[in-house]
């Protein structure tokens, strides 16, 4: 197995659920940073959000964004606003939506608001560590590539 087959199993283990992640944009003059839930799948995070929060404004705005997740990831990613989660073209995503965050997806969002929305963020670039730093994989999304350090190696 590859690094970037290495990489994308632990991305899937450890954010293919229920995972809290860190989202930066800018209004073109300040960051803005907040956490919210996500939910990971094949290079990109997914978010249900409302359409006129200030991030989704932003992120219209400049589709560029930084994430973090306490689970040793940080990346960059471009942010797009999928639509309507009833839209007929969200109807996987959304499913799977609603089965990572059942506990509160209901409670949280309206989804017969036509403003209750998926962000994709898919991810560009990225470095995931495990173990403590002893291994670090520096994630090129676009290329499908990675590179690994291990035990504050070179990267190779």
């Amino acid at each position: 197995m590859g690094n970037y087959e290495s990489a994308m199993g632990i991305m899937e283990e450890r954010f293919g659920k229920d995972s809290f992640i860190a989202v930066a944009t800018t209004d073109g003059t300040r960051l803005y940073n907040r956490m919210v839930d996500a939910y990971y799948e094949n290079g990109a995070f997914y978010v249900t959000t409302h359409t006129l929060s200030s991030k989704m404004v932003q992120i219209e705005q400049n589709p560029e964004v930084a994430v973090c997740a306490v689970d040793w990831f940080s990346g960059h990613g471009k942010g797009k606003n999928l639509g309507w989660v009833l839209e007929p073209q969200n109807a996987e995503i959304r499913l799977k939506l609603r089965a990572a965050f059942s506990e509160w997806y209901d409670f949280a969002n309206n989804e017969h608001d036509k403003n209750c929305c998926i962000l994709e963020i898919r991810l560009t670039d990225g470095m995931l560590i495990k173990d403590h730093h002893a291994v670090r994989y520096q994630i090129d999304f676009t290329a499908k590539t990675a590179l690994l350090s291990e035990n504050g190696g070179e990267f190779k």
